[in-house]
């Protein structure tokens, strides 16, 4: 059982995404970018390359500011969304990154170099992310 949010638990979903060619969609397909997640005050690091996820990790000092952008939202969120995906299989309407996204009064996701391409990544290659956090229905999760 995985702990949501840890590295194993990114990890996990990681192997579950990558094993399942259905979820690769990504609308479009190829993913090429590298993302920081900031979640309950742990940061991750996600890289994505073609129509695989190739590295869950932790960052290394000063990495999260070379990152494409980063996702950031509040625990609640993050856990409403893992926890939305585990009763539904996938996220439901009013729990996709896009949806999220547009209920909040500012993005949720953002470039560190405030760099508007690379913040525009998030929104090119959101069902990617969102095709990953959808895996997550197969991991057996419990919350921090």
């Amino acid at each position: 059982m995985a702990v949501f949010p840890s590295l194993d638990w990114f990890s996990q979903v990681r192997d579950v995404y990558n094993s399942d060619s259905f979820r690769h969609s990504g609308g479009g397909g190829a993913c090429d970018t590298v993302a920081g997640l900031k979640v309950n005050g742990e940061d991750y690091i996600i890289e994505f390359a073609g129509l695989k996820c190739e590295d869950v990790r932790a960052p290394r000092t000063g990495e999260m500011e070379s990152c494409d952008f980063i996702i950031e939202m509040t625990y609640e969120l993050w856990k409403g969304m893992v926890a939305n995906v585990k009763e539904h299989g996938h996220a439901d309407g009013n729990y996709t990154l896009n949806s999220i996204d547009l209920q909040q009064d500012q993005s949720i996701a953002y470039s560190p170099a405030d760099d508007q391409y690379k913040q525009d990544l998030f929104y090119r290659y959101n069902q990617n992310f969102q095709d990953f956090f959808n895996a997550s229905a197969r991991v057996t999760t419990t919350f921090a």
